[in-house]
């Protein structure tokens, strides 16, 4: 449960960041880390077309130079973007200085006023700063998609056991979660559908 619907002693570590939407009203909110990915992301967009969803994409800088028509797909489909620093760098490794400039310099690529930490820290300087100038948006439910010690079955179970109302869910665009995620997506996507859960944009 640390790692796939963070405590509240967790959740305080960062005060002004978002990790939840309103818990009474039955909605949840998709979103993607990662991308954008040529061989995936526009599978994920097609899906979402599919079943009328919108969602969040928190994009690596480097992706979105490499691939800007992917980019651009995204964009024209109505999703939103989030800041997902310029080479998925993580907070406790690197200097505030160094990290902010790598989160700046993402940010002259897709401009825009969320951002997500990858790995999901960040140093308490670095969020101080942050804060100032991003909707920081965590999450309420990571799914693990990403993970080798999860199948594609374990994936949707970690969906249909955590989400609730306002859930912040967190999928992966990105090749190592492609085998789970082509499953998970879908199937919880239905599941939640038939639990009569909305699905809403940050």
């Amino acid at each position: 449960m640390f790692i796939e619907q963070p405590p509240e002693i967790i959740r305080a570590l960062y005060p002004k960041a978002i990790w939840r939407m309103a818990s009474d009203e039955k909605a949840v909110y998709l979103t993607f880390d990662d991308g954008p990915i040529p061989e995936i992301t526009p599978w994920v967009l097609d899906v979402l077309d599919n079943y009328d969803i919108k969602a969040t994409f928190f994009m690596v800088g480097n992706n979105v130079c490499k691939y800007p028509d992917t980019f651009r797909m995204v964009v024209e489909r109505g999703h939103r973007i989030g800041n997902h620093t310029f080479n998925h760098i993580r907070g406790f490794e690197f200097p505030t200085e160094n990290y902010l400039a790598n989160t700046d310099k993402a940010n002259e690529t897709m401009k825009t006023d969320l951002f997500r930490p990858p790995h999901g820290h960040m140093r308490w300087a670095q969020y101080h700063v942050l804060k100032k100038y991003y909707k920081i948006i965590m999450w309420d439910l990571v799914t693990r998609d990403y993970s080798k010690r999860v199948n594609r079955e374990q994936v949707f179970e970690i969906v249909k056991k955590y989400a609730r109302n306002g859930s912040i869910i967190t999928f992966h665009d990105s090749l190592k979660a492609e085998k789970n995620m082509k499953y998970a997506l879908p199937h919880s996507i239905e599941w939640l559908k038939e639990q009569g859960y909305a699905f809403k944009l940050l």
